[in-house]
């Protein structure tokens, strides 16, 4: 196995990762670019509507990479449609045609080709040997430090103009079809089809315990990519290079932390990382929301930035120990369903109980939920890891 390959691979996550947060940063400006009144409701319609093209289209991707027993050129295709519907949004914006509602249109569109590119690439991760903790510790690094770039870049973007994030995200994601392109394609059958989730769960229904993890940290994502851009917007009056700037200290030692906390799950399994992990990570998450200046909030981000880190990649190297290697691009596709609805969730959920209730109940609803996803799934670990401390990393 290359470095090459798992560094290249890591690459194209990051690259996904990095240029969907450079929107978030500026949501409430780019909204109001797009025709829209600057509120949490548009800006909930913008993200959401890709988050949509997510859930339908991950398992489509999955299995018929599957079906095909090859991975590269689907990941090609993805990022190179992902580039073509960012510039098409860019010109509807410039030429004036079709307003908000044709914007939400090309949004859905890209957001159904970068899931594949995102969501193969981890694929191929998974199908490679070397231990799959430290290869989702490889992924895991890569969305933390595109997620953790993303946003401080995209806010200074912004004060470039609304629409130079767009450009910015299209040009990378050429350059990403490109390094994919060079890259060996190591699926190991040809076995899927587009039914192959469903089927995968029906065979392996312990699969439904790392997807209620990710689901749960997904919503978290999705809901501090929306409320959390908002509640510092307007609870600290923060301009889009300051809010990327705080949630940066979320996704920094997230990103940090990802490699040799996937190897640490290979070492001692994935139960204490997942359960304690998810915990802290809820409680964390009330915190910020109780933290009454910046400086706190961003001390409380970290802190979740940290338990995070613990929690995914253990999470994503569940699906490996447990999928069969003919089925894992079904498999990894049904975990970004499940993760996809999650940050879905996160923004739909959290924009409308912020927007009605208030920020308070908002983080009361996150934090909640992670931690209370522990109380419904610890009962189903011990037959899911039946060794708590197992090495499951070395399985192949």
């Amino acid at each position: 196995m290359s470095r090459r390959e798992r560094l290249g691979l890591a690459t194209v996550v990051f690259v996904v990762l990095f240029t969907q947060l450079l929107i978030y940063p500026g949501v409430p400006r780019l909204v109001e670019a797009l025709g829209a009144d600057p509120t949490i409701d548009a800006g909930t319609a913008f993200l959401a509507v890709q988050l949509l093209a997510f859930v339908l289209f991950a398992a489509v991707w999955g299995a018929a990479s599957d079906r095909a027993g090859r991975r590269t050129p689907f990941i090609v295709a993805g990022a190179l449609g992902g580039a073509a519907a960012y510039l098409a949004l860019v010109a509807a914006v410039r030429t004036g045609t079709g307003g908000f509602g044709l914007a939400l249109a090309l949004r859905f569109v890209e957001g159904a080709f970068t899931i594949g590119a995102f969501s193969l690439a981890i694929t191929m991760l998974m199908d490679l040997e070397g231990g799959h903790g430290r290869n989702m510790g490889a992924a895991g690094i890569a969305i933390g430090a595109g997620a953790a770039l993303g946003a401080p870049v995209g806010g200074q973007l912004y004060a470039a103009g609304p629409l130079v994030p767009l450009f910015a995200a299209a040009a990378l994601l050429v350059g990403v079809a490109a390094l994919t392109a060079t890259l060996p394609d190591r699926a190991p059958s040809r076995d899927g089809g587009l039914r192959a989730v469903l089927a995968g769960l029906a065979r392996t229904p312990d699969l439904l315990v790392p997807y209620a993890f990710g689901f749960a940290d997904r919503f978290t994502a999705g809901f501090f990519g929306l409320v959390g851009t908002f509640y510092l917007h307007r609870t600290f009056e923060l301009d889009p290079a300051a809010t990327g700037l705080v949630l940066a200290c979320f996704f920094a030692p997230f990103a940090l932390l990802q490699y040799p906390l996937g190897a640490l799950s290979d070492r001692v399994g994935r139960v204490v990382p997942i359960v304690g992990g998810s915990v802290g990570y809820g409680l964390g998450i009330v915190g910020v929301g109780l933290a009454p200046t910046v400086p706190l909030v961003a001390v409380g981000m970290a802190a979740v930035g940290v338990l995070g880190a613990l929690v995914a990649p253990a999470t994503m190297a569940l699906v490996t120990d447990v999928a069969a290697p003919g089925g894992r691009g079904a498999a990894m596709g049904g975990f970004n369903i499940f993760g996809s609805l999650g940050f879905l969730g996160g923004i739909l959920v959290g924009g409308g109980v912020a927007a009605r209730f208030g920020f308070l109940a908002a983080f009361l609803v996150a934090g909640g939920l992670e931690a209370g996803i522990v109380l419904v799934a610890l009962p189903l670990l011990p037959n899911v890891v039946p060794d708590p401390t197992a090495t499951f990393g070395r399985r192949s």
